[in-house]
């Protein structure tokens, strides 16, 4: 007879968790791309995925229309969860999140601001969209997120309060600045599409929006994953990292920077949305525990069926208006700030 270790334990654990979030994930995509204004059968949905379904109407919705747009969804709610898992040990405090911090506000103004100037517009088809406005975006929540940081240290101390303060402080004076951006611009139809970076949605997916999304999802889940101990070390503290041989303020540097960049891309994409990365970081600690090596895959699954779930009852609960998926997630991500606000006390850590 075998006797079975707590490490095989937490092993199973963990495998039949991720097993059991890719059925929920599967599960959500075909309910997401059967339901809407046009009902289609799930059978007819699984014959069109596997190519065995003849040209017709219902195959050009699942393809064309529905499919980038469920696929975007569980990209960005993977890329905002892995983010948000991941801010929260870099600052040690569970109420970090790209949002929450100011970093999606940033990315919406580098969006925003390449939509007015109309930057790489003139150089290809295409090229504004898939070059040049991640790229703003990423500079923006770069430039958001270190001023968040350099706000709510004082000397070699930073307090959650402080923290979420300096975050909404910075997310205020970006709305405020991309709002200045869009009356100046005086053009109308530029109202109509900012509403998308402030509001978040998923309605302008297509299939070329995916490509840069995802392989940036992929790549920095991937760095991150290598990652995993230098990001357990900081749960011990700052002293016990550096003792134990991290040099905390050059990793945390490091990371932020791909934080801001992986968070840029999704905003560029969705728009911003927000509490993803608040809520699934948790709910995902609860099952597999703190370590960040079984942490971060069951929170990129986890964050991909949150938003292709919410994505889908933004589009049926009031159809045939299409709600702004972020609207949806912060109906649900707001209370439970405001209970964790209560439940946890100030300062406290990871």
């Amino acid at each position: 007879m075998t006797c079975e270790t707590p490490q095989d334990r937490r092993r199973l654990r963990h495998a039949l968790v991720l097993v059991s979030l890719t059925v929920a994930l599967a599960c959500a995509v075909v309910a997401a791309l059967a339901l809407g204004s046009v009902r289609i059968p799930p059978g007819e949905v699984l014959t069109i995925l596997t190519g065995g379904a003849e040209p017709s109407p219902f195959r050009t919705i699942v393809l064309d229309v529905r499919l980038p747009r469920v696929l975007l969804g569980a990209v960005v709610g993977a890329g905002l969860a892995v983010v948000g898992t991941v801010l929260q040990a870099l600052v040690r405090n569970r109420l970090a999140d790209p949002f929450l911090l100011g970093i999606s506000s940033g990315a919406s103004t580098g969006a925003v601001l390449v939509l007015v100037l109309g930057i790489g517009s003139g150089i290809g088809g295409g090229i504004t969209t898939t070059v040049a406005m991640p790229a703003a975006a990423f500079a923006g929540s770069l430039v958001a997120m270190t001023l968040v940081y350099a706000l709510a240290r004082r000397g070699s101390t930073m307090t959650g309060g402080r923290l979420v303060l300096a975050g909404v402080t910075v997310s205020y004076i970006l709305s405020a600045l991309t709002t200045l951006v869009l009356v100046v611009s005086a053009r109308p139809e530029h109202f109509q599409e900012a509403l998308f970076w402030t509001l978040g949605g998923l309605g302008s997916a297509r299939w070329g929006t995916l490509v840069v999304p995802a392989a940036v999802l992929v790549v920095g889940t991937a760095v991150l994953m290598a990652l995993a101990r230098p990001l357990d070390l900081l749960l011990v503290g700052e002293e016990g990292a550096t003792v134990l041989g991290l040099d905390t303020a050059r990793f945390r540097a490091a990371v932020f920077v791909l934080a801001s960049l992986v968070t840029g891309v999704m905003v560029a994409a969705s728009g911003a949305i927000g509490f993803v990365g608040l809520l699934v970081p948790h709910a995902a600690r609860m099952v597999v525990g703190a370590s960040h090596r079984p942490l971060l895959p069951v929170a990129a699954l986890g964050g991909a069926v949150v938003l292709v779930v919410a994505d889908l009852a933004a589009r049926t609960v009031a159809a045939p208006q299409d709600i702004p998926v972020g609207v949806l997630t912060a109906l649900l991500g707001g209370p439970f700030f405001l209970w964790l606000m209560r439940r946890r006390p100030e300062g406290a850590p990871v």
